[in-house]
């Protein structure tokens, strides 16, 4: 009898593993032409969206195109007309969902949108400050002054999100207005201002380390619980991270600071599950075949996602972490938070689109803001922009 139990349990074991293998190995499908849109020619964006495209290829036999867009309505409208299936985005894919900034607007909206993969390098995205200031902690930027691009609220929103790990507000320091992000950097060469934000790899912040003044990016350590819920109470998209590059940053000395994934390769919720899972299945089993193919592209290894973002995962996205064991259930409940946030906020659109709302823009964000937070906090949700 012990034996025909044993013989039946490893009956059942290798039924069971008959049912399982297929999940494993289902075959990735994908369209003979697929078109992508993405930063500028040139930016980091655009080239890991080319180096992921030669995988494709090479594959697969799939022709990327990929589009080159200068800012996020740009890079959205291909996909929300159909002209384009996925984009590798930066965080206006955030401001995006939320309906917000330049999305806060009758023409668009808060917008269904959903994850792929995203890439966290070696660098982040902080404040960098002039070193001659005697800065250390970022609480120390108090009374200093700090850099906004015009017309630039999503950088605006990061750097007083970085100060609020510090616990500092826009009225502890002295904000200077420039007229575009290059501007604002050549101010702090020129010290004219004493923090800006942006990557620790950039151009700018390499040539301001170089400068008289110097260069160095306070640190955000994540043990600092109650500096990182301020932080997500402005910015939810940015996370601790560790860099290991950049100005004054090494391998052997990383700094842990504020960080959001760039490019984030996404797309609407509307695409098929069938697609967007043989895109994230591919770029998972073939991580190797576009790593090393553009600075950056190192960061879209699966181990290096971040399961629990302030967006959605698409379906298909979802499916292929399973396959790979590194969704769970916590996942899955934060997961499906934020696609009843994005129906919230859907649902309010639409209510308040019958209102006759004021067709003069800055009155209807107004009235629009004002009708986003009343939704979100009678669903007791984060209103986050006020």
């Amino acid at each position: 009898m012990l034996i025909d139990r044993y013989r039946i349990f490893a009956l059942a074991a290798a039924a069971a593993c008959a049912f399982a293998v297929p999940a494993f190995a289902q075959e990735v499908k994908l369209p003979s032409t697929l078109t992508v849109t993405a930063y500028d020619t040139g930016s980091s964006g655009f080239n890991i969206a080319v180096a992921v495209g030669k995988a494709f290829k090479d594959k697969h036999g799939t022709d990327v195109r990929v589009l080159p867009a200068g800012n996020d309505v740009a890079r959205l409208a291909p996909l929300r007309g159909g002209r384009a299936q996925a984009s590798m985005m930066g965080v206006g894919v955030y401001f995006a969902q939320e309906g917000v900034l330049e999305f806060g607007v009758k023409e668009w909206g808060p917008q269904p949108l959903r994850l792929i993969l995203a890439s966290s390098d070696c660098n982040a995205i902080g404040l960098g400050v002039a070193k001659d200031t005697g800065v250390k902690e970022v609480k120390d930027l108090r009374g200093k002054r700090v850099g906004m691009v015009v017309g630039s609220p999503a950088l605006n929103q990061n750097a007083l999100a970085v100060l609020a790990f510090g616990g500092l507000t826009k009225n502890d320091v002295k904000l200077v207005e420039f007229s575009s992000y290059g501007a604002m950097w050549k101010g702090i060469i020129n010290n004219e201002v004493d923090a800006a934000i942006g990557s620790t790899i950039s151009g700018q912040a390499k040539e301001a380390e170089a400068s008289p003044r110097g260069l160095i990016y306070p640190p955000a350590p994540a043990s600092d619980k109650a500096g990182w819920a301020r932080v997500n109470k402005i910015s939810p998209y940015y996370s601790p991270h560790k860099a290991t590059c950049g100005v004054g940053i090494s391998a052997q000395n990383p700094v842990e600071l504020t960080n959001y994934p760039y490019p984030i390769f996404m797309v609407y919720a509307s695409q098929p599950e069938s697609l967007v899972y043989s895109l994230a299945k591919s770029m998972i089993v073939n991580y190797d075949a576009y790593k090393d193919g553009a600075p950056g592209a190192a960061g879209l290894e699966l181990k290096r996602q971040i399961l629990s973002w302030a967006l959605p995962y698409h379906e298909g996205a979802v499916r292929a972490f399973k396959e790979s064991g590194v969704w769970n259930a916590e996942h899955e409940a934060h997961n499906q938070g934020l696609i009843k946030r994005q129906d919230i906020l859907a649902a309010t659109w639409n209510a308040f689109l019958k209102t006759n709302p004021p067709e003069e823009k800055q009155a209807f964000l107004k009235n629009w803001m004002a009708a986003r937070a009343a939704a979100l906090k009678a669903a007791r949700l984060d209103v986050i922009f006020e």
